[in-house]
């Protein structure tokens, strides 16, 4: 397993990082990364201190030590004992952090329960989960093309989608960009794929059906990054989040990248680069990490929420509580949610478990609502109250100003340099560019609105769930006719008809 020096030390590969017009020459100590890079390296710092290697890590089948989500899970117990320790990953970035190292973990450990899904590249599955599991390596994921021509044929989007360019002894030579690469500049490397929604059309558009994982300092690989919240944060004080748990999202560009054949997993393969989601586990696994990592957060929202309203003075008021209970409702409805995917999981051939379909989309179903049931009672319990605030902390620091600061930026019995310590996160939170961004990414990290519900339904069709819901009402419907009660014990007397 890789410690923090050594995770820091592997994102100054010569990668090529684009932002604000340059190229970043050492990722760990660019103002745009350096804290979020610290931020990730402290979680490699768990898996080695003595306080937390036993919940964070375990022997995985090949005798190596790893994080126990990094390594295919046996039983319940392993399930659960996965999930405390994505949350102990998530409660060092208060669960802010979507992607981090566990988030694809859901997808490699599944290369050691499954290699020969990949035939005839199952050796690669295989290599690829070894270096995964035993370096606990950051993979990034990009599925998605560039939206653009979104009604038109793929074979008409070559200039734009990523696709195979020519085919060497070696390997491929891909060209194309693909989105999002969330933390790619400070990730080992990227998962590429199709979205399982992706239509390609079998004789013509074989060239973008591809599977593979590349390093993230492949030549030609361009890493194109949004704008940096962590470098636009003015401080500590007034950023408390978005300066060092911003995932900087990009878009990845493939200017005539060599990718060798043994980090092939898919080859032009339309039907499996599609299926491969749920034939390998994948879509019941990475619920476990994503739903975790929200209920977290839904406990930091929670307390932080519970904190402001005392703040305020109306943490008593009737209504008040009312809606804050709604939002401890979410909070424990996804703590539950992670309960049910452990408990009763589904067995793969190889002897290894994963939770169960049914119970992951519905995971992901109710995790992309929850920022949208929480915005309005955030915009309805706590009034003007987030925008009483200083510009920065320079403020506080103005000798004409400290003096009255302190006496009309006080809390209910708070002294004012803490309640605008608190409004300040509060803002960090769920007001600013950085909670946007993270209302956006709640929303859509799962795949498109439409397609986690159409997925959710398709699971439960295929296992035979709506067609019990179907079963029970026939049972209803077959207790009576016409005529009156079709099972005994039940009574009807005919002679009210006379009534009606």
């Amino acid at each position: 397993m890789m410690t923090p020096e050594e995770y820091l030390a592997s994102l100054n590969d010569g990668r090529e990082v684009y932002i604000y017009g340059q190229k970043v020459a050492d990722v760990s100590r660019h103002p745009a990364f350096r804290n979020s890079a610290y931020s990730m390296s402290r979680l490699y710092e768990a898996l080695h201190h003595p306080d937390s290697q036993e919940l964070m890590t375990d022997i995985d089948p090949e005798g190596y030590r790893t994080h126990r989500y990094f390594m295919p899970s046996r039983s319940c117990e392993d399930l659960l004992k996965a999930r405390d320790a994505i949350a102990h990953w998530s409660r060092l970035t208060y669960g802010f952090m979507g992607r981090t190292p566990d988030y694809k973990a859901g997808f490699t450990a599944t290369l050691k329960s499954d290699p020969h899904l990949y035939a005839p590249f199952h050796d690669n599955a295989l290599n690829w989960y070894r270096q995964s599991a035993r370096k606990v390596l950051f993979l990034n994921h990009v599925l998605v093309n560039p939206p653009a021509g979104r009604a038109r044929a793929a074979s008409e989007m070559r200039d734009l989608y990523l696709h195979v360019e020519k085919e060497t002894d070696a390997g491929i030579i891909v060209r194309g960009a693909k989105m999002v690469a969330t933390s790619a500049a400070i990730s080992n490397a990227t998962f590429v794929a199709q979205n399982s929604a992706a239509q390609y059309q079998p004789g013509g558009e074989e060239d973008f059906a591809l599977c593979f994982i590349l390093p993230m300092n492949a030549p030609n690989l361009k890493i194109i990054c949004r704008r940096s919240y962590e470098a636009a944060a003015l401080s500590p004080f007034d950023n408390p989040l978005s300066s060092r748990f911003d995932e900087n999202d990009s878009v990845l560009i493939f200017d005539g990248v060599f990718v060798p054949w043994e980090n092939v997993l898919i080859y032009r393969d339309i039907e499996r680069a599609r299926s491969f989601y749920s034939a390998s586990g994948f879509l019941n696994r990475y619920p476990l990490q994503s739903g975790t990592r929200l209920a977290v957060k839904m406990d930091f929202i929670c307390g932080l929420l519970a904190k402001v309203l005392e703040s305020n003075g109306s943490d008593g008021f009737r209504g008040v509580r009312a809606r804050l209970a709604d939002i401890v409702a979410l909070r424990n409805l996804m703590w539950s949610l992670t309960e049910s995917l452990c408990h009763n999981p589904e067995p793969r051939r190889d002897g290894s478990v994963v939770p169960r379909l049914e119970a992951a989309a519905t995971v992901r179903y109710f995790g992309t609502q929850m920022m949208s049931q929480l915005k309005p009672v955030f915009n309805t319990i706590l009034g003007g109250s987030p925008i009483m605030q200083v510009s920065s902390w320079l403020d506080l620091a103005n000798p004409e100003l400290k003096d009255l600061i302190g006496c009309y930026f006080q809390g209910t019995d708070q002294e004012a340099v803490d309640r605008l310590k608190l409004i300040k996160l509060l803002w960090d939170a769920l007001g600013s560019e950085f909670g946007g961004r993270h209302e956006l990414y709640e929303h859509n990290y799962a795949g498109n609105n439409e397609q986690v519900r159409l997925d959710m339904l398709r699971h439960c069709e295929s296992s035979g769930v709506l067609e019990q819901c179907r079963a029970l009402v026939d049972d209803c419907m077959a207790d009576y006719t016409t005529d009156g009660w079709a099972r005994p014990g039940w009574q009807f007397d005919g002679a009210c008809r006379d009534r009606v």
